[in-house]
């Protein structure tokens, strides 16, 4: 008989703890998981899902415009209403809550909600109970953070957007990430006037260039007001909304301010420090290959380590560090090349391997291939919306070391293409693949003449 109350405690029930903690004991293994806020995490709670809920509802604006082309004519002007969208998005949140409590429950693991603090390398106090495990597992996500500034205290998190009382008519948002990009598109596809705010000169930092560039152009197009090079200083209220005072200069009035200026390891009151978990600079859980901390009994996996913060990748995390665990171990760490992306702003982002920046650092010689077009669709719509399509070739090998796309439905094409460049396939499999015609996913596989060369004396 173990030692040991349980062979795994899992702190956190986001998407990685609530898939180590199912996939753990499908293995036989005794595990408990200790969740305080909400099932599901960031992604089912205040990020993907919601997210794209909303941003699904944003697309309609345009949607009913470019149905007159169509021969479409609405009777009268759609109004839209935010509080049946907020209400809507709640009771969907509530049935996918429902459904992690009943896998938890079919799993035969033990759900306590409340808050976990690690006492030692084998211990936890949950719920005023000190429970033992062979093994901790720390999955507890990433918390939203607002700069210092003076009046910050009116600003928004990212965890709070998605519940507003009123619709703001006037928004800003400061950030210049997924979250910052995604959310000045949603509020202004659902009509309000949307500010985005960035410090640098471009928003979206480590995708590719064009792409970034491309984004910026089609966004704004859409009516987004974009400022870059500035900050803000100060928010002020006022008797009419909020007053917003840029580094530049500028001054807005706005009704609501989102900070979407990334996220933090949620590890306050964890009582990791007490252990001497060791942390890198950013304040990320350093673990190995097996997902170990420096105390190998506490593991760590998901956001709190630095890795990318995208849901699917802590999925992986969690089947890979079960395998090590409790199962038969992979043959070798976890691969993080060619993650798949996708950005919901509008147009979608869709992205998958290497930048040409980034190709450029590795490889002696590349050849982009690249299209820019208007689609099919907006020829009778009306719009004047783009799409962009790009791939990146190692010039040696032939092979597709990077995909990219903005556009309509990005993401959703983009999963396919990831399979071809995380399998390896050349320029000429993508040349000999028929197209499916009319599309404009068929692009990819039609691109034939190389639009640049790098080096460019190589042309």
């Amino acid at each position: 008989m173990s030692q040991f109350d349980y062979d795994l405690f899992v702190i956190g029930a986001g998407s990685g703890g609530v898939r180590a903690a199912r996939t753990a004991a499908a293995t036989g293994a005794r595990v408990a998981i200790a969740e305080d806020r909400y099932l599901g995490g960031t992604c089912v709670n205040v990020g993907c899902v919601p997210k794209k809920l909303y941003s699904y509802a944003a697309h309609f604006h345009n949607a009913f415009e470019d149905a007159h082309g169509f021969g479409w004519t609405l009777p009268q002007a759609p109004e839209f209403d935010w509080a049946m969208l907020r209400d809507n998005k709640i009771g969907e949140i509530k049935r996918l809550n429902g459904i992690y409590g009943k896998l938890l429950e079919n799993a035969g693991v033990r759900l306590i909600n409340a808050r976990a603090k690690v006492l030692d390398a084998h211990s936890v106090e949950v719920d005023g109970e000190q429970v033992s495990a062979e093994k901790i597992l720390v999955a507890v996500g990433g918390w939203p953070w607002v700069p210092d500034f003076p009046g910050n205290e009116y600003a928004l998190n990212s965890n709070q957007v998605f519940d507003l009382e009123r619709f703001p008519e006037r928004f800003l948002v400061l950030g210049g990430g997924y979250i910052a990009v995604e959310f000045a598109s949603i509020f202004n596809g659902l009509g309000a006037d949307a500010h985005l705010v960035y410090r640098g000169e471009l928003f979206l930092r480590g995708f590719d260039q064009e792409v970034r560039e491309f984004t910026r152009d089609e966004m704004a197009k859409k009516g987004v007001n974009l400022h870059f090079g500035a900050n803000i200083e100060s928010i002020e209220k006022v008797d009419t909304g909020l007053k917003v005072t840029l580094t530049s200069g500028e001054v807005l009035e706005v009704d609501a301010v989102l900070s979407a200026t990334g996220r933090k390891p949620h590890l306050q009151g964890l009582g990791l420090d007490s252990l001497g978990i060791e942390l890198d600079e950013g304040g990320y859980i350093k673990v190995n290959d097996r997902f170990e901390t420096s105390e190998p009994s506490i593991l760590a996996l998901g956001d709190v380590t630095g890795g990318p913060e995208l849901t699917p990748v802590a999925l992986a995390e969690a089947m890979h560090m079960v395998a090590h665990h409790y199962g038969q171990p992979p043959k070798g760490p976890m691969n993080y090349d060619n993650i798949a992306t996708a950005v919901f702003c509008h147009p979608n982002i869709g992205t998958v391997g290497l930048s040409e920046e980034a190709a450029r650092e590795r490889y002696d010689a590349i050849r982009v291939y690249r299209t820019d077009f208007r689609p099919m669709k907006h020829t009778l719509s009306g719009s004047e919306e783009r799409c962009l399509m790009k791939l990146i070739v190692d010039d040696a090998s032939d092979v597709v070391v990077g995909a990219h796309m903005v556009g309509e439905e990005a993401g959703e094409l983009i999963q396919g293409i990831a399979i071809a460049v995380r399998a390896g396939l050349t320029k000429a499999d993508f040349d000999a693949t028929v197209g499916i015609h009319p599309t404009g996913a068929e692009e990819f596989v039609t691109m034939r003449s190389v639009s640049r060369r790098w080096p460019q004396n190589d042309a």
